[in-house]
């Protein structure tokens, strides 16, 4: 790729974004964010499917599928790695993806406990 000066600036600003993302408490505050963002949409999400009432079956098959794969990506074999550990911790972007994913789970569950008591 040629290095024009937009492209020097996207890289720059990726490094300058990478390095204020190292702060521990902006790494948490991102992953809370994402929890909170997670439930939002699982909450906004299964009320327009509720309201609807036409394909419940299948947006529950796509959550169900969306949940599977990120905690196959999060848990998966070489993040878990001793070594690897070491050397490269878990991205944020996969803790992010992982708080989403347990922000919607939980916020179906307190749907459910809502439409059952």
């Amino acid at each position: 790729m040629q290095r024009t000066r937009l492209s020097i600036l996207f890289d720059e600003l990726g490094d300058q974004l990478s390095l204020w993302l190292i702060n521990p408490w902006r790494r948490v505050s991102l992953v809370i964010i994402s929890l909170l963002g997670g439930y939002f949409a699982a909450v906004a999400l299964s009320a327009i499917a509720g309201q609807a009432a036409i394909q419940d079956v299948t947006v529950s098959l796509f959550l169900v599928l969306g949940f599977e794969t990120v905690s196959w990506l999060v848990y998966s074999r070489r993040w878990r790695d001793p070594e690897l550990i070491r050397k490269v911790p878990k991205p944020l972007w996969l803790d992010c993806l992982n708080s989403i994913k347990l922000g919607g789970l939980y916020a179906l569950v307190v749907e459910a406990f809502k439409l059952g008591s």
